[in-house]
């Protein structure tokens, strides 16, 4: 499992296994991250289209959900941003 490292953590094998094991840690923490980073990011977009047609973040999702609007964030983000005409169709949608 340490192929392709540099140095001493490739061959002697208490380094190797300490880069190994640490890098297995670095791998579960940032799986569960990704995550978390995604979702952030997907709702800085949904904000900032949200903002150009007068409403903010919350007031927009909390219309979204009332209406019963099955369409998550990272959709709705994907709409924001490279499709801003069907983006103004969900949020004229919503008033």
């Amino acid at each position: 499992m340490a192929k392709g490292y540099w140095g001493a953590r490739k061959n002697v094998w208490t380094i190797a296994l300490n880069a190994v094991e640490k890098g297995l840690q670095y791998a579960y923490r940032d799986r569960k991250t990704k995550k978390r980073n995604f979702r952030n990011l997907w709702v800085a977009r949904i904000n900032a289209g949200a903002r150009q047609h007068g409403m903010s973040y919350s007031v927009f999702m909390g219309k979204v959900h009332k209406k019963g609007l099955e369409i998550n964030r990272k959709v709705l983000a994907d709409l924001a941003m490279n499709h801003p005409d069907a983006f103004k169709a969900v949020v004229d949608a919503v008033n």
